[in-house]
């Protein structure tokens, strides 16, 4: 399991901790300890301590607490300075304050990652993006049309990942990650969510079941394709340095060939990551 620049990010149930190995063997780049939806309030205490006992620095994961406003909240940042943590993930985060407590109970080199699940944390987002050790904004799609009464489909929340996607990048902070796909089943619709989410400017997904990890981690991914063009890009800019270039019929300029780059940094860093 990577945790450098992950691209699926999936969720286990902190009160299974019979299922923490098996997550950790699906392929996601992270894996996420769950404290908050998946757990039932009866089982809240069982699952910070399943959590707590199985932490480990030779196998780093991401911690979801429960919101700042819960009774269990001040107990959850009591996991905060075990070994293995590599991020905690912020449910319905809306003020920086909130930022602020989860870092003092994490320490200062755990990744932070509010999840913009409300119409307030929406408004506040840029903040939140702009706070210490924040890493990402996550999209918690779901949470966010109840707060709002919404029955959305792709283009009603249209205008509010591009904003989310907009504050990343004006925080100077990595691209966002987007809400999951509750269709287990469909694989196609997973692909599809996907692929709109990394066409909108995110580039990485939350998943709830480990089928749907290898279809997000080849989505995010450059394809031979994009690599193979990339490739000619870089080699005939190299080619005639200073002049008009084109390739495939296209002229390239200064962005076409800073995209190239990317993907084939891209591509070269997964090629370099741990199995």
């Amino acid at each position: 399991m990577a945790l450098f620049n992950p691209r699926s990010y999936l969720f286990v149930p902190g009160n299974r901790p019979d299922r923490f190995a098996k997550a950790c063997a699906a392929g996601a780049d992270a894996v996420v300890l769950d404290l908050e939806d998946s757990v039932t309030p009866a089982d809240k205490e069982k699952a910070r301590a399943a959590v707590d006992e199985w932490l480990s620095a030779a196998r780093p994961v991401m911690v979801r607490v429960n919101t700042s406003d819960s009774k269990w909240f001040r107990d959850d940042l009591s996991v905060g300075r075990r070994p293995g943590i590599a991020g905690v993930l912020l449910p319905k985060a809306e003020r920086v304050e909130e930022i602020r407590l989860v870092a003092e109970g994490f320490g200062p080199g755990v990744a932070i990652l509010p999840q913009i699940e409300t119409g307030r944390g929406f408004r506040n987002a840029a903040a939140l993006a702009g706070a210490p050790q924040v890493r990402h904004l996550l999209f918690g799609s779901i949470d966010f049309q109840l707060d709002l009464s919404m029955a959305a489909e792709e283009d009603e929340l249209l205008y509010f990942r591009s904003q989310i996607v907009l504050d990343s990048r004006l925080a100077g902070i990595e691209p966002p990650v987007d809400g999951v796909t509750t269709d287990i089943h469909n694989a196609e619709r997973v692909r599809a969510d996907a692929l709109r989410s990394r066409r909108l400017g995110f580039s990485r997904k939350m998943c709830i079941h480990p089928k749907q990890v290898p279809i997000v981690n080849e989505c995010f991914a450059p394809t031979a394709e994009e690599e193979a063009w990339a490739k000619r890009v870089v080699e005939a800019s190299a080619e005639s340095p200073g002049a008009a270039v084109a390739v495939d019929g296209k002229m390239v300029d200064r962005p076409v060939l800073a995209h190239a780059q990317v993907i084939l940094a891209k591509a070269e860093q997964l090629r370099g990551r741990t199995p």
